[in-house]
């Protein structure tokens, strides 16, 4: 299933919550299919102004950072560079129309794949 975390400034999500999971699930839909929209995980972290450092100083408005959770399989397929490109994009135009243009040049989204039998739901291994 795709799991994506969004770690973003606490000001900046404060109120756009529902906005950002429904951008992030469209953009999920948008490569994988309908079919993927009742099973895409969205979880919001949200930073506390001046908890968040880049340069060795608290930064102002830093852009959000997505940790997008997939099957290992997905990097071995034929497609795969479009899957990644079209993932990475699409995350990205997702918050860039909730957050703002100010936001593209530092969002950052890692595609992170975990093999079959890695991870589990309920309890259960899965296998597939």
């Amino acid at each position: 299933m795709p799991h994506l975390i969004v770690y973003a400034s606490e000001p900046d999500l404060a109120g756009r919550e529902a906005d950002v999971i429904s951008a992030l699930t469209d953009a999920v839909v948008g490569v994988y299919g309908e079919w993927a929209r009742e099973i895409a995980v969205v979880q919001l972290v949200g930073i506390p102004a001046g908890r968040w450092g880049i340069g060795g100083r608290p930064a102002e408005a830093p852009a959000p950072r997505v940790t997008f959770g997939i099957k290992d399989a997905a990097f071995a397929r034929p497609d795969a560079g479009d899957i990644v490109a079209g993932l990475v994009n699409g995350v990205t135009e997702a918050l860039v129309g909730v957050f703002g243009e100010r936001v593209r040049a530092g969002t950052t989204v890692e595609l992170v794949g975990t093999p079959a039998g890695r991870s589990g739901v309920g309890g259960e291994v899965v296998l597939t």
